[in-house]
């Protein structure tokens, strides 16, 4: 299969709106449609012809790192096809390639049919912002968005801190910087601390992997900036939980008090079919940062969260049954989805 077959492959993909492709030693291609695999039918991959596909996107570094360390992440661009973040790995038979489909067009809020919320809490100028959910359920794109519409719509400098850069924004209103972690700079953590010597308004670090990660993440929405990151948690209540729970025992109380102050908001979410388009939605919990939130979080009663997420649709908070009836409510889902857990 000749390079010029998996780009084809690719512009097809995307044609078809699917969210991921796979290319695998030993396997025909495979994509992600509406979150179901479907194999495509052509020849089984050789790896020597994935190797000779994928090896002329990588640098010297990164063809190093496959071979010590067995996967690698990076990002390609296609002219005219899109963006992937891919990530590169060995398995029992060979070789792999995961590429996730990073569209040109970053869609607004408004295109996402997102709820009123998301454009209230970033209206604030300092301050955490977290977006949670499992692997593919749309974060980054609901990030993006976020991200996009402080660009289009405020003169602000916004860094983003990314492994790797997935949705490029061009400076509109805004003056923007993204950083690829091993391009641009070594880790998160140093590069948060550096930021906060670059005059940002806007910082977005891309995942909160680690504890020095997350202190300098709460120190920079503490003093004055207005920070977004994710978390692969479920729920907001579980976020909290998660936060606090990376720091030691005898820190934790401090942290609570520290992200009460800073805490904006919590939008978790998964990604279900629409009824009428081959797509998916963003199914969300809100939480919004109410005194009443940081009032539970400092005193460490993070399981009345659900409660007061039920309980503040006047805040713009939703449980996910809510913002599940509400799609519902407005055909834009099955009507057959009439649980959560379902989903």
């Amino acid at each position: 299969m000749p390079q010029t077959r998996f780009e084809q492959i690719l512009r097809f993909a995307v044609k078809q709106n699917a969210s991921d492709i796979h290319f695998s030693s030993g396997m025909p291609p495979i994509v992600r449609l509406v979150g179901e695999l479907k194999r495509v039918d052509l020849p089984v991959i050789k790896k020597e012809e994935l190797q000779s596909f994928i090896y002329p996107y990588l640098r010297k570094e990164q063809i190093q790192q496959l071979e010590l360390k067995q996967e690698v992440d990076l990002s390609i661009s296609l002219e005219g096809v899109s963006r992937f973040r891919v990530n590169v790995y060995k398995h029992l038979r060979g070789l792999s390639a995961s590429f996730r489909v990073i569209p040109n067009h970053i869609r607004t809020l408004d295109e996402l049919m997102m709820p009123p919320v998301l454009k209230e809490v970033i209206r604030h100028r300092k301050g955490l912002i977290l977006v949670t959910g499992p692997t593919g359920s749309g974060k980054s794109t609901t990030l993006a968005a976020m991200i996009d519409e402080i660009n289009r719509t405020r003169r602000e400098h916004i860094i983003t801190i990314e492994d790797p850069i997935e949705y490029v924004h061009e400076p509109k209103q805004s003056l923007i910087h993204q950083r690829q972690i091993n391009v641009h700079t070594s880790d998160f953590a140093s590069a948060l601390r550096s930021a906060l010597r670059e005059d940002p308004d806007v910082i977005l670090v891309g995942e909160m992997r680690d504890l020095e990660t997350i202190t300098n993440a709460l120190h920079a929405a503490e003093t004055g900036h207005l920070v977004f990151s994710t978390l692969h948690t479920n729920s907001a209540g579980e976020t909290i939980d998660r936060i606090i729970n990376v720091f030691p025992s005898e820190q934790q109380q401090q942290i609570r008090i520290i992200l009460a102050g800073a805490l904006i908001a919590v939008i978790a979410q998964r990604l279900i079919k629409q009824a009428h388009r081959a797509d998916r939605i963003a199914l969300m919990e809100v939480l919004v940062g109410t005194p009443a939130v940081r009032n539970l979080i400092r005193e460490g009663k993070t399981h009345q969260i659900e409660s007061v997420i039920q309980t503040g649709s006047e805040f713009g908070m939703r449980t996910f049954q809510k913002s599940l009836d509400e799609l519902r409510q407005r055909n834009l889902i099955p009507p057959d989805m009439i649980r959560v857990d379902f989903v």
